[in-house]
């Protein structure tokens, strides 16, 4: 069955040349990728998958303690996980990509709608109005998740008073997926400009607080806060590499990797899997549909997580972020709220940060709550952000 999946011809041609229609993974309306791909080829699995299990049962009567083989180790206990990529007898039961289409396509949209901003359409969630009392929030998530993220710590926020939006990054979630080449290179200077276009059409007012958290597209967040200091009245950063000692995940490494990044990318459970490794937690089956929904209907994400992957300087940016937050160049008013219990960043990278600037940066220590406190522990991540704000 795994060599049904991994045997399909790659191709790819050079960046620089727009992709045949049937291979094209950033448009709107491309392909399911290429987990729906395999679906010529679910006969040939059941065939290979009927005679590994009569290998198994020969193999269990020689030796009743070794363990059947598993071509898809990567998958946790999580039966969200299990799903997303097990081929079944009958397509017409759930675990068939087309049928977990099917049956997710329209979650996770909750206070969302789709916004134009110049060449590309951003989806953009939206609580409390213009006319809130106590202010915007912009809420920016980190690579390779979504803005579904923030959707509890939203909805608290405009109770209290606050006007809200959190964007998916163009190439995540529910935004689009621009083809590299075609006036969108997943460059970081590209993110900035693409974001402050974003703010125009949104009709946000300076200054406004700034919400970040996460890797990749999270820190140049945070880089963008430092071009554009006067726009943020106040900033909160959750966990995000902060400092030169900041670990990179393994994932970030692996997409880096000629040909096997291209398979890796193309994980359909990479992002639900991403938030479990970086956490105590496992995500309910209802969470982890909606981070595996844009990586299935679409090969698209994958390749515009490697495209941005490959096109940034991780050292580069830690360093940006590590000098520009520092005392005598930043005195924004600033809190880093952050999970003690990050398997991707320990505390002291908030701990060497905050040393780094104690004027200017308070540190708040959330128990609990794991790499994405707003997923975690939203309840906590609003009370800090209430008393801060």
């Amino acid at each position: 069955m795994a060599w049904a999946l991994l045997s399909l011809p790659l191709n790819l041609p050079p960046s620089s040349s727009p992709l045949p229609s049937i291979l094209n993974p950033f448009k709107p309306k491309s392909q399911i990728g290429w987990l729906a791909s395999c679906s010529g080829s679910r006969r040939r699995a059941r065939v290979i998958a009927s005679a590994a299990d009569q290998e198994k049962t020969e193999d269990k009567d020689e030796d009743k303690d070794s363990s059947a083989f598993n071509p898809f180790g990567f998958v946790t206990d999580n039966p969200s996980s299990r799903s997303a990529i097990q081929i079944i007898e009958s397509p017409a039961e759930s675990g068939n990509v087309g049928q977990m289409l099917y049956r997710i396509e329209d979650k996770g949209k909750e206070y969302g709608k789709y916004v134009r901003s110049g060449e590309h359409v951003w989806f953009v969630r939206e609580t409390g109005s213009a006319e809130s009392q106590r202010g915007t929030v912009i809420f920016l998530h980190g690579a390779p998740t979504q803005s579904y993220s923030y959707r509890n710590v939203m909805s608290q926020m405009s109770e209290l008073g606050f006007h809200c939006f959190a964007p998916d990054w163009l190439g995540f979630g529910f935004s689009d997926k621009p083809q590299p080449g075609y006036g969108f290179d997943y460059k970081e200077e590209e993110f900035h400009e693409e974001f402050d276009k974003l703010l125009d059409v949104l009709g946000v007012k300076s200054p406004f607080y700034l919400v970040v958290q996460g890797f990749l597209v999270g820190s140049y967040g945070l880089t963008w806060a430092l071009k554009s200091r006067s726009r943020i009245s106040k900033l909160a950063i959750l966990n995000s590499p902060l400092t030169v000692s900041s670990p990179v995940p393994g994932l970030f490494k692996q997409l880096r990797i000629p040909l096997f990044g291209e398979f890796t990318c193309q994980n359909a459970v990479m992002a639900e899997r991403f938030i479990e490794a970086g956490s105590a937690y496992v995500l309910k089956l209802e969470k982890a549909d909606v981070y595996r929904l844009p990586y299935l209907s679409s090969s698209g994400p994958g390749f515009a997580i490697l495209e941005a992957t490959r096109k940034a300087n991780f050292n580069n940016i830690s360093t940006q972020i590590a000098s520009g937050f520092a005392s005598g160049s930043w005195d924004i008013p600033t809190l880093v709220a952050w999970g003690i219990a990050d398997k991707y960043l320990p505390q002291s990278v908030a701990e060497e940060f905050q040393k780094g600037n104690p004027t200017a940066v308070k540190l708040k220590l959330i128990e609990g709550a794991g790499h994405m406190p707003q997923e975690d522990w939203p309840e906590r991540v609003v009370t800090a952000l209430r008393v801060f704000f």
